[in-house]
Formats: structure tokens, C-alpha cells, sequence
């Protein structure tokens, strides 16, 4: 199985996997025509969409791809997808022939309430649970459930590869640098992404990597649970309150600003 990214709007990452089959499966077109082009470029054609969640930026492209070629659409039970043909749920199987892949559905709430990723082959289709060195916002669940999410994902073997849905990499370590400032890998990470080229495509990631530089995966670390404590007044934070306060704070980050935890200080 082969994996290869397709470069949209801003930050997106939809992905193409394909084999020797001359087919190709799509996860979250959030638009048609860079699909479209990749796939004729290849001399590819398209066998299946699947999709993560319904935000616009990861549906946009479907109605469009049905009309070049009316192919299944798998996706979570959510009303908001309508045009999904096949509605995938916690545990089944997707299958397909050409290419030859099998993922199993993992429900993966906390960035939507009927997020799902789609595991198998060695790799890990997350849309916006987990981020290069982050997480998504939390729009519709809470930070229980996300945390969950996460949970389940980080016990994946090490080697998995993580294929999330955009590139923030390099904002993303920035802002773990300010928690864990001592952290080799981290620093090593975000010195080769601000390097000449090296705002290039970061993906795919590992778990190995994320478990050892993704701050809302390390959120047991005692160096960075007394951080937290110590910027945002908590006596003994838990291990939730610590990603809690982590995410609301990712929430309002900019590089060149205050940070937020100073402002609340």
C-alpha cells in the first residue's frame, strides 16, 4: 500500500492510497480538483472516499468526485455527511479489493462528536484527533473525550504512521517548546522544520515520535505537569486538567504574542 499526499487550501492534507491495482481510495476530500488532478496525472482511478468527520474542509470535494465517478462513500453515522453511502461505526471492517486495504473503524470523538479514524496497514488515517506534535480543537466533545481518543491512538504500535489532515507541525512544536523547553527530539524537530526547506510536507508521523514530542500525549511528564501547575495556579493538577489546560491554551497561542498562561498570571 502506498500513501501520498495532496496538498490543499492552506494547511489540508487529503491522501491518496493506491497500489499496483491502478486504483486509488481518497480520506477527506475537502475539495475535487486536486483529487481529480492527481488521479489523472497518475493515470489513476478512484475506488472509494472515505472520510473522517463532517467539517467542510474534508467533505467539500465529494459531490464533485461522485459526479467524475460514483464510487462508495464510507463515513461516520452523522447526518451532517449526506452523502455518504455506507455509515462506518466503533469496530467494522473496511474492505476493498482494488486497492487491496482493509482498515478498521475507530470512533474517535472529542474534535466532533461522530469523529472516526481508520486504522490498518501499519498506518493511522486520524483527520483532526491528532495532530503532528497537537491535537484538534475541541468543537463539539469535551476534553475527557478527546484525551480518550488519544489514549486509545498512543497504544498503537510504535512504528504506526500517522496520516492527520493538516500541516502544523511547525506551529504546533513552537508552542510544545514553551513546556518542554529541555526536550531534545522536540528541539531537534522544530530546528529541522525552520530550516531552508524544511516547511516541506512533515508527514506522515509515528506514535514513537508523537509519544516522545506531542505535549497532549506526554500530559503524565512530571517536568511538564509542574509547569502547568505552576502558570496556571493549580495546586496538583490532574493528568485531565493538565490537557484541558494545555488545549485552551493552544487555543489562543500566537508565536509573536503574549502567551496565554502569562496573561493569566
Amino acid at each position: 500500500m502506498r500513501v501520498t499526499p495532496i496538498a490543499a487550501f492552506s494547511d489540508n492534507y487529503f491522501w491518496l492510497i493506491d497500489d499496483a491495482s491502478g486504483r486509488a481510495v481518497v480520506v477527506d476530500p475537502g475539495a475535487a480538483e486536486p483529487v481529480l488532478s492527481a488521479l489523472q496525472q497518475r493515470q489513476w482511478q478512484l475506488a472509494a472516499i472515505l472520510i473522517t468527520h463532517h467539517h467542510a474542509d474534508h467533505i467539500g470535494g465529494v459531490a464533485a468526485l461522485l459526479q467524475a465517478a460514483p464510487v462508495p462513500v464510507f463515513a461516520p453515522a452523522d447526518e451532517r455527511i449526506a452523502l455518504a453511502s455506507v455509515r462506518v461505526h466503533e469496530g467494522d471492517w473496511l474492505r476493498l479489493e482494488a486497492p487491496a486495504c482493509a482498515f478498521q473503524v475507530w470512533r474517535l470523538p472529542g474534535h466532533t462528536r461522530s469523529h472516526v479514524g481508520y486504522i490498518g496497514h501499519g498506518a493511522a488515517f486520524v483527520g483532526d484527533t491528532l495532530f503532528s506534535v497537537g491535537c484538534g480543537r475541541l468543537f463539539e466533545g469535551n476534553a475527557a473525550e478527546m484525551l480518550h481518543s488519544l489514549d486509545r491512538l498512543a497504544q498503537l504500535p510504535p512504528t504506526t504512521q500517522v496520516f492527520c489532515a493538516h500541516e502544523y507541525t511547525r506551529d504546533n512544536a513552537r508552542f510544545a517548546l514553551d513546556w518542554e523547553p529541555d526536550n531534545q527530539e522536540l528541539a531537534q524537530l522544530y530546528a529541522s522544520l525552520c530550516a531552508p526547506g524544511g516547511a516541506q510536507c512533515s508527514l506522515p508521523s509515528t506514535i514513537q515520535r508523537e509519544l516522545s514530542v506531542n505535549p497532549f500525549l506526554r500530559c503524565r511528564e512530571p517536568a511538564l505537569i509542574a509547569r502547568v501547575a505552576r502558570c496556571s495556579g493549580m495546586a496538583q493538577p490532574t493528568r485531565l486538567q493538565v490537557f484541558a489546560k494545555l488545549r485552551q491554551w493552544k487555543n489562543d497561542y500566537r508565536a509573536d504574542h503574549a502567551r496565554p498562561w502569562q496573561r493569566e498570571a
